[in-house]
């Protein structure tokens, strides 16, 4: 744990600090499509992303979800930070998006290191910066762009954070990320393949150019 700690994360944080993370923190590998978080649960630690991706979502009452953002190597979650710190239930769900290994920090350390550690507050706020930068984005797509736009963007999102660079995803699963039905989406991704821009196989999507 200690090398991939210090690889992530020794540029930010101080020897201490790094020390401090090794011993209270729990080393936690999980496989993609594992739901570490849901609504209404309490937070009792945050997660720091080793290796892999987290997609965080919102949910209605009907079950129909909506991609906020991803949390990649290196990141953490500020609306887990929000609920950690404010003893909050999670308004949010988290789903591994790949297999996944993650540091568990415990809350009452959170707040001491937030105090002790310079790098950490740094840590923290620029964190939190991050996220609502990603909000407000989504935010932004949801108001001002086209299904056809959204499509695109996430899309090209996928593509990029993919290490094949293809997304391996259903119509359904597609639908299910933007809010929207699976008839709107396979519309869409013809339309998209007509023009060359995208080839169509079975569960996947691969993005040609845009």
């Amino acid at each position: 744990m200690i090398d991939k700690l210090k690889s992530n994360y020794g540029a930010l944080f101080e020897p201490a600090l790094i020390s401090e993370i090794e011993f209270a923190g729990q080393l936690k590998k999980v496989e993609s499509g594992t739901q570490l978080m849901h609504i209404g649960q309490y937070i009792k630690s945050m997660p720091l992303v080793l290796s892999g991706i987290l997609k965080i979502m919102r949910e209605d009452q009907e079950g129909d979800s909506l991609l906020l953002y991803y949390l990649e190597q290196g990141e953490t979650c500020a609306m887990t930070l929000s609920c950690c710190l404010g003893s909050q239930k999670s308004e949010i769900i988290a789903v591994t998006e790949s297999d996944t290994e993650l540091i568990m920090i415990p809350i009452e350390k959170m707040e001491t290191w937030t105090a002790q550690y310079k790098s950490w507050r740094d840590f923290v706020f620029n964190s939190y910066n991050h996220r609502i930068k990603d909000l407000l984005e989504t935010v932004d797509s949801i108001a001002f762009l086209k299904m056809d736009e959204r499509l695109i963007k996430y899309l090209e999102e996928k593509s990029r954070i993919s290490d094949d660079g293809i997304i391996h995803k259903t119509h359904q699963e597609i639908a299910h990320e933007l809010h929207t039905s699976r008839v709107v989406i396979s519309r869409l991704l013809k339309t998209l393949e007509r023009k060359g821009k995208v080839t169509i196989e079975r569960n996947r999507v691969k993005l040609l150019k845009i």
